[in-house]
């Protein structure tokens, strides 16, 4: 496994984590939305740590992206405040089974047809056979859960 992979599996760990203690921080405090404020604050200042220690003068070329780049910030904020308000009551599982459910439709769309600059990967007859195994493997997961 090369780094990138071992990067990114931290990070597939984390979302749920994420999700659980965001869900509970809302939960505890009666503000799901003042839980999601929170994390983004702190959020904020890792990454302007992180920028700051990695090349600041990328900040400066902000002001010349096309504004629809700026739509991940709105995404990942959809993402926070809608897992944060569900999984107290639908299930940190539940949430993020749809969460990776819908991350492998839209990995595929934006492979597919190479959106947002991406590198275009096509949809193979395995490839869509493994998006199937793995969306198989999610709903067992779920089903196995409830028995």
């Amino acid at each position: 496994m090369t780094h990138h992979a071992l990067i990114m599996l931290a990070a597939g760990i984390g979302i749920p984590v994420l999700a659980a203690l965001n869900a509970r921080l809302g939960a505890n405090v009666g503000g799901p939305a003042a839980a999601a404020l929170v994390l983004f604050a702190v959020a904020f200042a890792v990454a302007g740590v992180a920028t700051i220690v990695t090349g600041p003068g990328a900040l400066a070329r902000m002001a010349g992206q096309p504004p629809h780049l700026f739509l991940a910030g709105g995404l990942v904020a959809f993402y926070v405040l809608s897992v944060t308000w569900i999984a107290p009551v639908f299930g940190v599982g539940n949430a993020v089974f749809f969460v990776l459910l819908g991350q492998l439709i839209s990995a595929a769309a934006i492979d597919q047809f190479g959106l947002f600059g991406a590198k275009i990967v096509p949809l193979s007859p395995l490839r869509v056979l493994g998006l199937v195994a793995m969306a198989g493997g999610l709903a067992m997961t779920q089903l196995a859960g409830r028995g």
